[in-house]
C-alpha cells in the first residue's frame, strides 16, 4: 500500500497528542497497540462480542476492534494504562486485586474500562448498587475463567469503599 492511501489523524491517546497515518481501515485497537505500543488493549473476538478491547473514547466506554481509526481523529481515547499508573492504584484495580476478580487477567483490561465509569457514577449517587445492576453494567464483556463472582465482589468493594471513606 502506499504512502497516497493513509490519511493523517490526530489523536490524544492517555493525555498524549500525537498524529499517525492510518488506512481508512485500519481499526482503533490495532492503532493502538501498533502505532502507540499500548499492550493493554486486549483483542479477544474481534467482533465486539467480549469486551475485551474497550477504551474510552471522549470519557465514553467503546469497543476499539469496531472503531476505525480515522473516526477517532481528533478526540480523547484513554487506555488500561491511564487509569491507575504503573502501579494500578485506581481503586477498582486494587478492589479486583483483593477480592480476586481476574484469574488469567486476559479480559480484564476490558472490564476495567467499561466498570471505571459505572463505579464513578455510584460513587457519584451515593449508592452501592445490588449484583443484578453490576451484571447489567458488565454484561457486554465475557470472562471465560472467574465466573463474574469475584468481578460482582470487586465493584461491589470499590464503590463501599469510597462511600465509607467519604462519609
Amino acid at each position: 500500500m502506499t504512502q497516497d492511501t493513509k490519511t493523517a489523524v490526530t489523536l490524544t491517546v492517555n493525555g498524549q497528542t500525537r498524529t499517525v497515518l492510518v488506512e481508512p481501515r485500519h481499526l482503533l485497537a490495532d492503532v493502538l497497540r501498533e502505532g502507540f505500543n499500548l499492550s493493554g488493549v486486549h483483542i479477544g473476538c474481534a467482533h465486539g462480542a467480549c469486551g475485551c478491547c474497550t477504551v474510552h473514547l471522549d470519557g465514553v466506554p467503546r469497543l476499539s476492534c469496531l472503531t476505525f481509526a480515522i473516526q477517532c481523529d481528533g478526540r480523547r481515547i484513554e487506555t488500561v494504562e491511564s487509569l491507575g499508573g504503573i502501579d494500578a492504584t485506581h481503586i477498582l484495580q486494587q478492589a479486583f486485586k483483593s477480592e480476586h476478580g481476574l484469574q488469567c487477567g486476559y479480559c480484564t483490561p476490558g472490564f476495567l474500562m467499561t466498570l471505571a465509569p459505572y463505579v464513578s457514577r455510584q460513587i457519584e449517587r451515593g449508592e452501592v448498587p445490588d449484583e443484578a445492576d453490576i451484571r447489567e453494567a458488565m454484561s457486554g464483556n465475557i470472562c471465560r475463567c472467574t465466573g463474574y463472582h469475584g468481578i460482582v465482589a470487586a465493584v461491589r468493594k470499590a464503590i463501599s469503599s469510597q462511600l465509607t471513606e467519604s462519609a
